[in-house]
């Protein structure tokens, strides 16, 4: 059977340009804000893990970074100290197994080859087969005695984590800088560098996880205690924060179906283009179709020539318990397969005609309605709390929403949720490439400077990388 090539990348000429940030033309000031010394609290955006990996030019200009040295010019110290990878091809988990963590280097772009002999310009690890003892070292050697650290964003975390003592046992992105990793709460963390001012962008991994494992590991419950329940737990750690620091800024969390990790394979990427190939799957599931018909099951999966949509298994399909097998079918518009699923065995093993894929690998219209009701929820506690404690606050979702369906444009720049040509997204299709960060951090300086009727100057987006072509 012949399938033609389900992804295609076509690179626009990119521009590399240094990383300078600019001072605009106006005086800068700091209002009512102290940005004596500035704390960041967050995740893997935060952290500036990028293209798949934690690396040090990704940290360098992580949004935060980009913001603590622009208010350099309004008050700031200019010291914003960051637990840096300690080399460049940096350190990722690629999946966590019944044997350990299977690490990898971040993702480039480059040339593969796919199981049809057919060469393409995509994201290749910059290091093939690393060697598993090196990257763990790496990523497992202490930098706790070069803190306290300003940037103490981790990725991976979960709000709840924020409380959890002994964290960085768990989460080596953590425990290489926790002084006392068996023990340490990553809160306690922010009172080290004594802070007059903080960002704080959590949450998003409570989604996140659900949507990048295919709606199998959960989604954080809105109620519970602290630890558990998202909403208890969002609002004792800004308290906690708030104990150290009363001024600040909060984002929300972005509507994860959007980017182009669940965005960029179509449902309907099984292109056939031979009737006699039509023919044998339309007989092959005649059977199917006939135990649905007869149990009056609206379940049908049918063949055409040109694209069709993908079989898939849906663990939610309301069939008896005696038909549990036959929880599989064609997937509809507006579902979702996530850039994870193995190109090669949708090309030539069969995937998505003869074999389902796998649950883990696509979202359902029920797992994608679960994402947006709970960011809905989530995002709704994160402004109540902005609101009741008078912070600065970022709607980035909106800001990622305009990013995916109308593009923004600045400094001549134009940013769309387009995987890689869009500019937007790194190597991942889920973090932030360097330029995308300095737009992020524009976005955060506005609203710092509206609500604090502050002057931070913002940064010019040319003046930082682009992805990079081999």
């Amino acid at each position: 059977m012949k399938t033609r090539n389900l992804l295609y990348i076509v690179l626009l000429p990119l521009i590399i340009a240094s990383c300078k940030p600019e001072v605009n033309d106006f005086t800068p000031s700091n209002g009512s804000a102290d940005f004596t010394s500035f704390v960041s609290i967050g995740n893997s955006l935060t952290a500036g893990y990028a293209a798949g990996a934690l690396y040090k030019s990704g940290q360098e200009v992580s949004f935060v970074s980009i913001i603590a040295q622009q208010m350099t010019y309004a008050g700031g110290n200019g010291q914003f100290k960051i637990p840096f990878m300690p080399t460049e091809d940096g350190v990722g988990i690629d999946a966590i197994t019944e044997n350990g963590l299977i690490l990898r280097t971040k993702l480039v772009l480059g040339y593969s080859k796919d199981c049809l002999g057919n060469v393409s310009l995509g994201p290749v690890p910059a290091v093939p087969n690393p060697d598993q003892a090196t990257l763990y070292t790496e990523l497992t050697t202490s930098v706790a005695a070069e803190g306290p650290f300003n940037n103490i964003a981790v990725p991976g975390i979960k709000v709840g984590h924020l409380f959890a003592p002994g964290l960085g046992m768990l989460n080596p992105f953590y425990g290489r800088f926790a002084e006392n990793p068996a023990t340490d709460r990553l809160i306690d963390e922010v009172a080290k560098v004594n802070p007059t001012f903080f960002s704080f962008w959590v949450g998003n991994n409570d989604v996140l996880d659900y949507a990048a494992s295919g709606g199998i590991a959960p989604i954080t419950p809105v109620e519970g205690g602290v630890g558990t329940g998202f909403k208890a737990s969002y609002a004792a750690a800004l308290q906690t924060v708030l104990q150290v620091v009363s001024q600040g800024i909060v984002a929300n969390i972005p509507d994860v179906t959007s980017i182009p990790f669940f965005t960029t394979v179509p449902y309907n990427a099984i292109v056939l283009d031979d009737q006699a190939v039509v023919d044998v799957l339309n007989q092959a599931y005649t059977p199917y179709n006939q135990l649905m018909e007869v149990n009056k099951l609206p379940y049908r999966i049918t063949w055409q020539l040109g694209p069709n949509p993908m079989v898939i298994w849906d663990k939610d399909m309301p069939l008896p318990d005696p038909f549990e097998q036959y929880k599989f079918r064609q997937a509809k518009e507006g579902e979702l397969v996530l850039l994870t699923v193995p190109q090669d065995s949708l090309k030539c093993a069969r995937w998505g005609t003869e074999k389902p894929v796998p649950d883990m690998y696509v979202l359902t219209e029920t797992e994608i309605e679960n994402i947006k009701t709970a960011t809905k929820q989530f995002n709704k506690i994160i402004k109540e709390n902005a609101n009741a404690n008078d912070l600065a606050f970022l709607d980035a979702n909106a800001l990622l929403n305009k990013v995916s369906t109308q593009g923004i444009m600045q400094n001549g720049v134009l940013f769309t949720g387009a995987f890689v040509t869009g500019n937007f997204y790194s190597e991942d299709g889920i973090h932030m490439s360097p330029q995308a960060n300095a737009l992020v951090a524009n976005f955060f300086i506005q609203a710092i400077n509206k609500k604090y009727n502050a002057n931070i100057p913002e940064v010019n987006i040319t003046d930082f990388s682009p992805l990079i072509l081999p």
